[in-house]
């Protein structure tokens, strides 16, 4: 562990101060996963993984990460993948937790205050795709949880958050209940097989990608033969991702530390 004498802690950046590490999150509907990765995005942590609470108001997902994280190695930043629609400053929706808790909620700042340390939050599909998505070309991510998460990326790095999960698969039934955790329990897992090669292939007809990925806790029950242009990939995607928040180019969809904190960040 790399230690930060209190000169370099007094001169350095408040969010790098401390630690170079990242503390990564990913929120689901099912399960809050943590861990502590380096600027490679390489794990230097166990993941931890607690079942979501509920119901999953902001305060109570908030108070279960800040008891969570204190196990952890220490970090300097933090990067959250969010199951929702994630603006520049609040989460606007998020259907498998509760949009009416969550709508206009500032996550970002809260764990900022509570984790004394800055935030980054995105989509988790956008999160889990940028430790996959590396281009050259077109680029799919599909996480199959408690819903159904879809994101496109172009040559690795530019990127969208497609709301695929809410969109009508059949008839009045959108994707999250097509082929969702309560999909899988209802159906078993032959038929929902059956249903996850239809969302594959009409994930493709609609995007036209060159490789699309598959990930999320549900991707392990694929037990068909994958077409060429897609894959399996594994969940530690999820979390690695979120050391790409912090890069010099994603900087223009965050705000500054100091906006965010409003001081310099306080010794941990």
């Amino acid at each position: 562990m790399m230690t930060v004498t209190a000169e370099k802690m007094n001169s350095a950046p408040p969010e790098i101060a401390r630690s170079p590490n990242i503390l990564c999150l990913d929120i689901g509907g099912t399960l809050i996963k943590a861990a502590t990765v380096n600027e490679a995005g390489s794990l230097v942590s166990d993941f931890i993984t607690t079942q979501t609470p509920k119901p999953s108001t902001p305060e109570v997902i908030s108070d279960l990460i800040e008891a969570v994280v204190k196990t952890l190695p220490a970090f300097g930043r933090v990067s959250v993948g969010f199951p929702g629609v994630v603006s520049r400053h609040h989460i606007k929706t998020a259907p498998n937790l509760g949009t009416q808790h969550w709508s206009q909620f500032d996550l970002e700042k809260d764990l900022s205050r509570r984790l004394k340390a800055p935030v980054r939050v995105l989509n988790d599909a956008v999160v889990y795709g940028l430790g996959v998505a590396k281009g050259p070309g077109r680029e799919c991510v599909l996480t199959f949880g408690t819903g159904m998460g879809c994101a496109l990326f172009i040559n690795g790095s530019a990127f969208f958050g497609l709301e695929l999960g809410q969109h009508n698969a059949v008839d009045d039934c959108n994707y999250d209940g097509y082929i969702g955790q309560a999909a899988y329990l209802e159906l078993g897992l032959e038929a929902w097989n059956e249903r996850a090669k239809k969302v594959l292939r009409s994930v493709q007809d609609l995007t036209n990608v060159d490789r699309l990925y598959i990930g999320g806790g549900n991707s392990r029950r694929l037990t068909f033969d994958l077409p060429p242009w897609a894959s399996v990939v594994p969940p530690s995607a999820g979390i690695s991702g979120g050391a790409r928040l912090w890069r010099p180019d994603m900087d223009q969809w965050f705000r500054r530390t100091s906006e965010l904190m409003g001081t310099t960040a306080e010794k941990r």
